[in-house]
């Protein structure tokens, strides 16, 4: 009977000659999930020996992983900012990038001085407002997308954080059932891959991450400029709007807020340094 430790090399041999990338994280974050434990901690277990039950588990996922299916969905959850999320194929990963935007509609937030009502427009895995009712209890919080399926993941995230008291979601396309002048902040990290740059994805992303979250149409911009139009419609005066962008859309989406009204709008840079984030207020000093 092998180790986890010779388990977990031969894992990563084997997924480096199907020509996986990070065969050694992804071995190890399967066996780390198999065992219950973090990353950091299988060196506790490497000299014990693999039941026949785990062995038989870690070669269903190697054959998940061989077939580029991205390990966030082999292993069934992943982490953002402190919360072990459910992970899988109703909606997109939860990525870095998104958390520094929760944390700009954080800073937004500790400064308002009054309680907000915050929605997060394509709320996926619920992952941002979550993460926002978590950090931030004295807010109200609607997490809503055009995907039932994503909806009831987002729902099963929040009971699983022990945050389904704190924060509510619904199915509904865009924000046109809203009444004007009734909401806060609007967050939102939509679909801003153009057709193009979809089409040549990364296979472990076009394959299983679902179309809808990504594809942003032809130049990336169509569901912005479909969720400004809603934001002006439904934001109080000196509302505030955050959005994920693609790098090279940080001018474009400068012009686009600015043309419906918005001030104070900022582009800033993620921690690569591109264009990530754009942000705005409703009626706020043009820049």
């Amino acid at each position: 009977m092998k180790t986890w430790g010779e388990i977990i090399a031969l894992a990563a041999d084997y997924l480096r000659r199907q020509g996986i990338t990070d065969a050694q994280t992804s071995a190890e974050l399967l066996a780390a999930r198999l065992l219950c434990c973090g990353r950091g901690f299988l060196v506790n277990h490497l000299a014990k020996e693999v039941p026949e039950s785990r062995l038989e588990a870690m070669r269903r996922g190697m054959l998940r992983l061989a077939k580029q299916e991205p390990v966030q969905y082999v292993i069934g959850e992943w982490d953002f900012r402190g919360l072990t999320l459910k992970c899988d194929s109703r909606a997109l990963i939860p990525r870095p990038e998104t958390e520094e935007l929760v944390e700009k509609v954080l800073g937004h937030l500790r400064s308002a001085g009054r309680k907000q009502f915050v929605v997060d427009l394509g709320t996926g895995s619920g992952c941002i407002v979550l993460s926002l009712a978590k950090e931030f209890p004295d807010g109200i919080y609607l997490g809503v997308d055009v995907s039932p399926e994503a909806v009831a993941l987002a729902r099963e995230n929040a009971a699983r954080c022990g945050l389904d008291g704190n924060v509510r979601f619904a199915v509904t396309d865009g924000l046109d059932e809203f009444d004007p002048e009734t909401v806060d902040v609007i967050v939102s990290n939509p679909p801003y891959v153009s057709t193009a740059e979809y089409e040549a994805l990364d296979p472990s992303v076009k394959m299983f991450e679902p179309r809808l979250a990504l594809d942003g149409g032809e130049e990336g911009l169509e569901y912005y400029e479909r969720f400004v139009g809603d934001a002006l419609n439904v934001l109080k005066p000196g509302g505030a709007l955050f959005f994920e962008i693609g790098e090279s859309q940080g001018d474009a989406l400068r012009r686009m807020l600015a043309e419906y009204g918005f001030g104070d709008v900022k582009v800033e840079k993620d921690f690569a340094g591109h264009d990530r984030y754009v942000s705005g207020v409703l009626g706020g000093v043009q820049e």
